[in-house]
């Protein structure tokens, strides 16, 4: 008995830690909680000589949106161009003829299930194509093009249930960088950033398309995503456009309260995050500033504003709350420096230039920073992933890969990828202009 005894146990102890191995699909933005944290378990704690394996990699074309992983399938959308000039140019809306596309691709194999084209002509500037991450609800999928474009698609074979046009539905001009915020789906709704007047956010019927209520006046939509977060004793759903923070009802659209907060160039591009009762939202030159949310009803008032001294003025990457110290917050200025501030006073405790990988100004620096336990995998404009220790002693590089893509986008004097990655089922899911990739990250 004492061999069949020490056999079970030798078994026991091989099987219980791939029991406890957790994954999870990533359907929309920023993943399942739209929070950037990437929870599974069983991940790979440093690459070893070779780096990540890319388990496979498909043809695409232009665009800066980001995959979306739901039931075994990916999602993403890109643009091919026919006609026009596309060299990018921050002051000038190019005129481009092509075709907007979402893709359906096989989780494992990259085999395309399905493919939905639509003509659409561009005039916009730095006009790759679609910026909108795909958005899963069910066996929907909501896809949002540079122009306005905003489709329901059925995800098994990719018929369209329902699409409409947010740019010529509410009379308004397409912002010149293009729609970019992501679309959200809560309950029976799908809020979107449509533009005109009164209808800066839009709640639309998430079955039909059909417009529920629209909300709030601004010249300019900006580029940020309608966020929602609990506060208050209420739910709230906070818009920041180029002008103004304001926290809205998600069920009538009805504002709550509303703060100044003007990012030059109207780049309001990187969500809000809130880390318990404070509220950090931030932009270019040193647009930032914290809130803290009343206990008590849906109010916040204003506890400090950024300055270069001050905060984090990011371009287009989100901020990451620390899960341990949820007291700081890590964020990519617009220079390119990996910066840790303390959030409740704004005070810049470190920083580092280790994603740009050299001490130099690089305008538009951008690196996707996502929590996962006790490491941050961090995927830089370079194409190259780090695993990181972050805390408030300071930045700890323990891996860095090879570029896993070539950096096909030439913007503001330098090449780069500027497409967030997706986590799910322990791997990455990346693309540029050329190619959508997968890179395994299993322990």
């Amino acid at each position: 008995m004492k061999p069949m005894i020490k056999q079970m146990f030798a078994l026991t102890f091989v099987v219980l830690p791939y029991l406890s191995v957790h994954a999870d699909d990533w359907p929309q933005w920023l993943g399942p909680k739209r929070d950037g944290v990437w929870r599974e378990s069983g991940i790979v704690r440093e690459f070893n000589a070779d780096g990540p394996e890319i388990t496979w990699r498909t043809k695409v074309a232009g665009g800066y949106s980001g995959p979306a992983i739901a039931d075994g399938r990916v999602f993403l959308t890109d643009y091919v161009v026919s006609d026009g000039i596309t060299s990018p140019n921050p002051d000038v809306r190019n005129d481009v003829q092509g075709s907007e596309r979402v893709h359906c691709f096989d989780e494992q194999t990259a085999h395309e299930l399905w493919r939905h084209t639509y003509p659409r002509s561009y005039k916009i500037s730095f006009p790759t194509g679609p910026r909108a991450t795909p958005t899963v609800d069910g066996d929907r999928v909501y896809v949002l093009g540079a122009e306005g474009d905003l489709l329901c698609l059925q995800t098994g074979h990719g018929d369209v249930v329902w699409s409409r046009n947010l740019r010529d539905d509410y009379k308004t001009e397409t912002p010149i960088w293009g729609y970019t915020a992501h679309p959200l789906v809560v309950g029976d709704k799908l809020f979107c950033l449509a533009g005109g007047k009164g209808s800066a956010v839009v709640a639309l019927n998430k079955m039909t398309g059909e417009e529920i209520w629209k909300s709030l006046t601004t010249p300019d939509i900006g580029y940020s995503p309608p966020t929602l977060i609990e506060a208050g004793g209420k739910s709230q759903l906070l818009i920041w456009h180029s002008k103004s923070l304001n926290s809205v009802d998600p069920s009538s659209g009805e504002l709550f309260w509303s703060h100044q907060l003007e990012p030059d160039y109207g780049m309001s591009i990187a969500p809000p995050r809130k880390a318990g009762d404070l509220l950090f939202v931030g932009a270019i030159k040193n647009k930032s500033m914290a809130l803290r949310l009343d206990a008590n009803k849906p109010d916040a008032g204003v506890i400090w504003r950024g300055n270069k001294k001050v905060g984090i003025g990011p371009s287009h990457s989100p901020i990451a709350v620390d899960p341990n110290s949820p007291e700081f917050i890590y964020g990519v200025d617009r220079g390119g420096q990996l910066r840790c501030v303390r959030l409740s006073t704004g005070e810049q405790i470190w920083e580092t230039y280790a994603l740009v990988a050299s001490k130099r100004f690089s305008n538009s620096g951008t690196g996707f920073i996502t929590p996962n336990h006790d490491r941050y995998f961090i995927f830089g404009e370079t194409a190259e992933l780090i695993i990181a220790k972050l805390s408030p002693e300071g930045y700890q590089e323990i891996s860095r890969s090879k570029p896993l893509l070539k950096t096909t986008h030439h913007a503001i004097g330098r090449a780069v990828v500027w497409s967030p990655p997706a986590f799910a089922n322990g791997a990455m899911f990346v693309r540029n202009d050329e190619e959508l990739i997968r890179v395994s990250l299993k322990r």
